[in-house]
């Protein structure tokens, strides 16, 4: 995993805990890819040499965050910001570092410095906006969301718009969050967090046939796990599909036997 990598991976295992089978990531969301949002395009051969000596402890510092070294990480992160007080990534990893040891604060204060250094730095407001969902501050954190969304170079879009899908409906905005879920999903349609939980969304309104596709997409992949089998048979239900409720019932049967979402199935609690 590259240094940008892992300092865009903040947030996205951390949102997939609905997931039971879902490790944690570092910080909670393994990324894929490099973002170019600090390109200012410039490669390692271009950097002045305190440039790299802070870089390298930086990347010393993202080796200790993956290992849960937290505090050996912030050791390193204090070196490079003395070395480049300039480097938007380390205040940014240090919001990530405490916002894992649950010191609101300062990881609110990282993520802010990070983006007073470099405005354009779509990530840190991505992980920035999601910390402020956490603590129940809805509409500054989509404020944040939107930065993010706005830069034309962020390479995460579809992980902001699932991430403020979230937000939305953790404060009662279901519309709202369709809307940011249904844009996660045309960007990214292979998201297990967005394609459950705007199934989710559909069934909780009633909208089962909508929803059924989104369950038989995630119901085939290698990502199933009880609590997908479980929605599934519950819109296959509504829709009286026995026989495709027989299928997944019978996954949920085999796979997870001791789960809860198998006595929920056995009681007949379709609706609970």
């Amino acid at each position: 995993m590259t240094l940008r990598a892992t300092l865009t991976c903040g947030l996205v295992c951390a949102l997939a805990v609905w997931l039971s089978g879902c490790a944690q990531g570092v910080a909670g969301l393994e990324s894929s890819g490099r973002s170019d949002v600090h390109a200012d395009i410039r490669t390692e051969s271009d950097e002045l040499p305190f440039q790299r000596r802070a870089r390298i402890r930086l990347e010393l510092a993202v080796a200790y965050f993956q290992q849960g070294q937290n505090h050996v990480a912030l050791d390193e992160i204090k070196q490079a910001i003395a070395i480049d007080p300039t480097n938007a990534d380390a205040y940014n990893l240090r919001g990530l570092v405490y916002q894992r040891l649950n010191d609101w604060p300062l990881a609110s204060s990282s993520f802010q410095r990070a983006l007073a250094v470099n405005p354009l730095d779509a990530d840190a407001a991505h992980n920035y906006a999601w910390l402020l969902c956490q603590h129940a501050q809805y509409e500054a954190s989509e404020t944040f969301f939107a930065q993010a969304i706005a830069n034309p170079t962020y390479s995460h879009a579809a992980k902001s718009w699932m991430t403020q899908g979230l937000c939305q409906l953790r404060s009662g905005q279901t519309v709202n969050a369709e809307f940011s879920l249904s844009r996660s999903y045309e960007l990214d349609a292979g998201n297990p967090v967005t394609v459950y939980n705007l199934a989710q969304l559909l069934f909780d309104r009633g909208d089962f046939q909508p929803a059924q596709p989104y369950m038989r997409q995630l119901n085939k992949g290698p990502l199933a796990n009880a609590e997908t089998l479980w929605l599934g048979i519950r819109i296959e239900q509504q829709l009286n599909n026995p026989d495709a409720v027989a299928v997944l019932a019978d996954q949920l049967r085999h796979r997870f036997a001791d789960s809860r979402e198998l006595i929920a199935y056995e009681k007949g609690a379709f609706l609970d």
